[in-house]
């Protein structure tokens, strides 16, 4: 099972991006192109592996370059498989481990930021609540799953193995929903039960525009 010690929390590498959200349990495949994110990359393969994708705050573009302010919670992670190509850029695919709260920024010492982390973990959750919330997910599932990509048509897909509403909410988190502010808002939420909320309030809204989209017409 994949973990962070607590030298990965006071040492952790983030890499600052606009639009990707990293969640417990998920994978996010990145292409690294950036010379200082190769630096970063490198480094964490000869270690520990370990880095945090960090979401960079409206307005990063003016100092892209520098170090343009990024959301306190992010999601940390590991490096589980890479290519390194001729040019010295990578693919790489990065397992979500955890929800992470940067605690404060290490100086410039290299090309990357390095930040020094605390672990947060979720809320205890009411089972009854949770399941409640799981029986919605099932009766909005039918209206949606024509619409969804092929592998992720079948609920059982996410809540197969899933221990819980925490990792069932994350797993669905990262798979369907790709809009920055509210993959952010499911990160920064530490009760499981209320992701859950979230999530089915939203796969909801989709399902009602769905069904009121006019059908195809038959040439």
């Amino acid at each position: 099972m994949l973990s962070l010690s607590p030298s990965d929390l006071r040492a952790l590498p983030i890499f600052p991006l606009p639009n990707a959200a990293l969640f417990p349990g998920a994978g996010l495949p990145l292409h690294v192109f950036e010379p200082r994110y190769r630096h970063m990359v490198r480094d964490a393969l000869a270690g520990n592996k370990a880095l945090a994708i960090a979401r960079l705050k409206p307005g990063f573009e003016s100092n892209y370059e520098g170090r343009p302010a990024v959301f306190d919670v992010c999601g940390a992670g590991v490096i589980v498989h890479h290519v390194e190509r001729d040019d010295g850029r990578y693919d790489i695919l990065v397992r979500g481990v955890a929800r992470v709260r940067i605690v404060n920024e290490h100086a410039p010492l290299q090309t990357y930021r390095v930040v020094n982390a605390e672990l947060l973990p979720d809320t205890p959750t009411d089972p009854e609540l949770a399941a409640a919330f799981h029986e919605r997910l099932r009766a909005l599932w039918p209206s949606l799953a024509t619409n969804l990509p092929e592998g992720a048509r079948e609920l059982s897909t996410f809540t197969r193995g899933a221990e819980g509403a925490g990792m069932l909410s994350d797993r669905l988190a990262g798979a369907l929903f790709g809009e920055p502010e509210l993959t952010q808002r499911l990160l920064e939420e530490l009760d499981p039960a209320e992701r859950m909320s979230i999530i089915t309030n939203e796969l909801r809204e989709i399902s009602e525009r769905l069904s009121t989209r006019p059908p195809k017409r038959m040439n």
